[in-house]
């Protein structure tokens, strides 16, 4: 069978149907995937039967399906979606008020080896295809009756893998996302989370349409960064830290550092003095996040009093925010997504 339909780009589907349909079929085709939500070809009404027949035999939908659910008691769901070969990746809806947020994987595992996430245990199976990552928010906004356009739903590429290894993947789902005449999303509800491979993001800020940038610090120092996260070793802090000052923010846009915080390792009130110097002359915010505990991680969460402090300390250069964990309790949160067999909700 032929490419699946989902992750198709308007060209991909004139080249799919051919030259004996008429253009405005592949817009057909296109509206119904990425704004009408589509979950079969036989869904799409505006085709004539015999068209819908032939799509039908010669390409896939693309979509994932659920292999599992796990819903937290915080209202999160840590989504288990089966893919065309049989592997699997995870994605989060976290709802909140009056805004979704969806964090999708970008690979099945991770290359990255970061000691304080359980998603690093498990190494790397292969990266996914624009339409494998645009087809977890297709799935979870189905499953959930969520619409795209409107400035409800944030988009987080923070799930499993490294954006940035997967980039022309993750850039051609970002276009897809935020086409006004598909999913309609707003490139400023899309964010995407790196490790830190700075040749990657010399080349994402030169994109037109890209996510917005948020980098993985996670340490004050070479020395410590190194230890928790072995990608220092070839891409070093102060040559990170010159990438982000070269980064072509938009005019609305800052750069968000992420900075997980482990008990008696990264958290002292030295550590937050640091992270301030580090980041001074950067237009750039800073979220902190509270080690989220898991199987096989070495580290511990610190104490509330210690996140303050750190949290207060930054706060007087720069907006500094505590993300408050989702999901913890089904192994949904930041660093937890290891396929855990855990919290199962049955599906349907």
């Amino acid at each position: 069978m032929s490419q699946p339909l989902v992750g198709m780009d308007l060209t991909d589907l004139r080249e799919a149907l051919g030259p004996d349909q008429p253009g405005y079929r592949a817009r057909q085709i296109y509206q119904a995937l990425y704004r009408g939500q589509a979950a079969d070809l036989v869904q799409i009404s505006t085709l004539p039967v015999r068209l819908r027949q032939e799509l039908t035999e010669r390409h896939a939908l693309g979509l994932p399906t659920a292999d599992r659910v796990f819903e937290s008691t915080d209202g999160t769901r840590r989504y288990l979606l089966s893919l065309a070969d049989g592997r699997t990746v995870e994605t989060v809806l976290m709802p909140e008020g009056e805004r979704d947020t969806i964090c999708i994987s970008s690979q099945v595992g991770c290359p990255v080896d970061c000691k304080f996430c359980m998603t690093a245990l498990m190494g790397l199976e292969r990266s996914l295809s624009a339409g494998e990552i645009v087809g977890q928010v297709l799935f979870v906004a189905r499953e959930n009756h969520l619409r795209q356009e409107g400035g409800r739903l944030n988009i987080v590429m923070m799930g499993q893998g490294e954006p940035l290894l997967n980039l022309a993947n993750a850039i051609k789902a970002t276009r897809l996302m935020t086409d006004p005449a598909g999913m309609a999303i707003s490139p400023r509800r899309i964010t995407l989370s790196t490790s830190g491979i700075i040749p990657k993001i010399e080349e994402l800020g030169r994109e037109e349409v890209r996510p917005k940038l948020a980098i993985s610090l996670n340490a004050s120092t070479e020395e410590q960064r190194r230890e928790l996260m072995p990608i220092t070793r070839k891409y070093h802090l102060a040559e990170l830290l010159d990438a982000c000052h070269r980064y072509p923010l938009r005019p609305w846009e800052k750069l968000t550092f992420e900075y997980v915080m482990l008990k008696g390792v990264n958290d002292t009130d030295a550590d937050a003095r640091r992270v301030v110097k580090l980041l001074a002359n950067l237009n750039a915010k800073v979220n902190l996040i509270a080690l989220n505990p898991g199987p096989g991680i070495p580290f511990s969460t610190p104490l509330k009093e210690r996140v303050e402090s750190f949290q207060a300390i930054v706060r007087r250069a720069m907006p500094c925010f505590v993300r408050r964990p989702r999901g913890l309790d089904v192994f949904a949160a930041c660093g937890q997504l290891k396929r855990m067999e855990t919290g199962l909700v049955q599906v349907g």
